[in-house]
């Protein structure tokens, strides 16, 4: 089973869609006991860094994450989930992100031709060796919607890279920590492989 965190940050149900059409079943939950017990976690989200961190705060939910971070079981992060795990963002300055890896959040510089927030596909250049992207192609295109992006500080937790105006550090994994900026349940074939790594984890 997998459980989704519920802190009504959006995009719960196109997740819960794509797990479910893998043949996983799908628990939607914001409950600490039920969180702390899950085999698989995602954090998914749509939205403002602040807002985000405001109601994970507001439900006491950032220790329960913590203590399923440390626990070793497979937690994903996606889209606004991969910068939450992250130390801080330009979006909301002042606002403490959850620090599950380090790195922090920039926003997308706009220029010629470059729209902001970011919206459509991309090719992903792929790190060898890598649990998520196991069987997925280089140059496999996923789809993106975002204004900010990911600076990790350690560049061999970065899984997959993009170019947007600048280098994006589109996916990273680090032990049992794992996260995508892009949307995996809306990337088709490709984005239902990386899902598909990540259950049988």
């Amino acid at each position: 089973m997998v459980t989704i965190i519920d802190y009504d940050a959006g995009n719960m149900r196109s997740v819960e869609k794509a797990v479910r059409y893998l043949g996983e079943e799908v628990r939607i939950t914001r409950k600490p006991e039920e969180i702390l017990s899950a085999e698989r976690l995602i954090l998914p989200g749509v939205g403002s860094f602040g807002d985000a961190m405001e109601k994970l705060n507001g439900y006491g939910l950032t220790e329960v994450i913590h203590s399923y971070a440390e626990s070793g079981k497979p937690f994903l992060g996606i889209c606004l989930g991969l910068q939450l795990f992250f130390e801080e963002s330009e979006e909301s300055s002042g606002v403490k992100g959850l620090a599950l890896l380090p790195g922090k959040i920039r926003r997308i510089p706009e220029g010629e031709g470059r729209k902001v927030p970011h919206i459509g596909w991309n090719d992903l250049k792929l790190r060898q060796g890598s649990r998520l992207f196991k069987g997925v192609p280089e140059g496999s295109y996923v789809y993106f919607v975002h204004s900010y992006y990911l600076e990790a500080s350690i560049p061999e937790q970065v899984a997959a890279r993009t170019e947007y105006g600048v280098k994006i550090d589109a996916a990273v994994e680090a032990g049992n920590l794992f996260a995508c900026q892009f949307h995996p349940e809306k990337s088709s074939e490709t984005g239902l492989r990386i899902l598909k790594n990540f259950i049988e984890m």
